[in-house]
């Protein structure tokens, strides 16, 4: 019996942006890295480096009768562009890039009708929080926290 949607869920949203051809030269990890990257560019789907959890999640029943349950639950993500220069404008623009470009995959189109369901994991899911980070000890770093906000029915 299916308890919940949450593994599905994290695994469409990484295969939906490992498929983006915008994002090619971006890392799509999945959680925390388990060595040291060297690209500039990031996007880790299940991780953030202050959170306690990958995914918060929340279920209740549906309605009488208890055969079905609502889940909602929130991806922690985030997004990272750094370089070895100071141009922290450079790098925020880059990073709020690689953002929109997590917000278009979850848009539907006439190609991917069913983006917003996470191509029918879940009923929708939607980019919701973010929270802007920078740095410049070893050249510009920007970073940026976001959340993935998920429903779906069991």
């Amino acid at each position: 019996m299916l308890t919940s949607r949450v593994p599905a869920a994290v695994d469409a949203l990484l295969a939906i942006l490992r498929a983006r051809p915008a994002l090619e030269d971006v890392a799509i990890v999945d959680g925390p890295s388990a060595v040291n990257l060297t690209q500039r560019r990031r996007i880790h789907i299940g991780w953030q480096p202050d959170a306690e959890q990958a995914v918060a999640l929340e279920q209740s029943f549906n309605g009488a009768g208890a055969r079905t349950r609502d889940e909602q639950f929130v991806i922690n993500c985030y997004a990272e562009s750094r370089g070895g220069d100071k141009d922290m404008s450079f790098r925020r623009a880059d990073a709020f890039a690689l953002i929109g470009e997590v917000e278009q995959a979850l848009r539907a189109t006439n190609e991917a009708p069913e983006a917003p369901t996470l191509n029918g994991t879940v009923l929708w899911a939607e980019l919701t929080t973010g929270d802007l980070s920078q740095s410049a000890d070893e050249g510009a770093l920007v970073r940026v926290a976001f959340a993935v906000a998920c429903r779906a029915r069991i």
